[in-house]
């Protein structure tokens, strides 16, 4: 059930979303214009903004204490942030692509375009585990933008309108969210994929949008 209907940036090509603290953060992509946003959430104002250099392509984004995690596709590196200034402070090097990333409190969960979710430790990066991520006992691949909320993970499912609930513990999928109503066929034209998913602290609301959308919404999920 949509709450409310936000405003968002249309050239903002999504990949990490995540509301903290009063702010939205977004991470977006494409090779000389990823960046880092804050954004006050109900008028979609830039409260900040760090640009990428053009040779990186954003990924997921996610917010530890003071600092900011953000990911990059195919070039295998992690850039950790100021989360006031949003500057970058140090980059961590990592095996494979990055596509989506989440903090649970204690730990990172990390998404590649696989099944498996890869957990890190969130000061140094490094590995602590994986879980493969199943539904009916199958694998769920392309798993992508990446929400740790009330112990369970919400992925959205690139190239598609579902949304999966996982429980990290065990990589099996509790709930399948359809969001392919979200965006009204008359907004269509021009917009990208589905993807951002970001908890409402206090609530259980999330916030969705997708890649070069001109809204986001703010949502509660149907039991089912």
């Amino acid at each position: 059930m949509v709450t409310r209907v936000l405003p968002h940036d249309r050239s903002s090509f999504t990949q990490g979303f995540e509301l903290s603290g009063g702010t939205l953060y977004e991470g977006t992509g494409r090779y000389g214009r990823s960046l880092l946003r804050a954004l006050d959430p109900d008028t979609g104002r830039v409260l900040g903004e760090e640009r990428l250099p053009a040779d990186l392509f954003g990924e997921g984004i996610t917010v530890v204490g003071d600092r900011i995690w953000q990911l990059t596709w195919q070039e295998g590196v992690a850039l950790e942030r100021d989360r006031t200034s949003l500057r970058e402070l140090r980059r961590v090097d990592y095996d494979g692509e990055g596509w989506g990333l989440c903090h649970d409190g204690s730990r990172l969960v990390m998404s590649d375009g696989s099944a498996q979710l890869t957990f890190r430790d969130p000061a140094t990066f490094a590995p602590t585990g994986s879980v493969q991520v199943t539904l009916e006992g199958k694998p769920v691949p392309e798993l992508n933008e990446l929400e740790c909320a009330g112990g369970q993970v919400w992925a959205n499912v690139w190239g598609s309108d579902q949304i999966v609930r996982i429980d990290p513990a065990t990589g099996v999928v509790g709930a399948v969210v359809d969001a392919s109503g979200l965006l009204p066929a008359g907004e269509k034209a021009g917009a990208d994929v589905l993807n951002g998913i970001a908890a409402v602290p206090g609530t259980d609301e999330f916030l969705l949008t997708g890649k070069l959308w001109p809204h986001a919404y703010r949502v509660r999920f149907a039991p089912q």
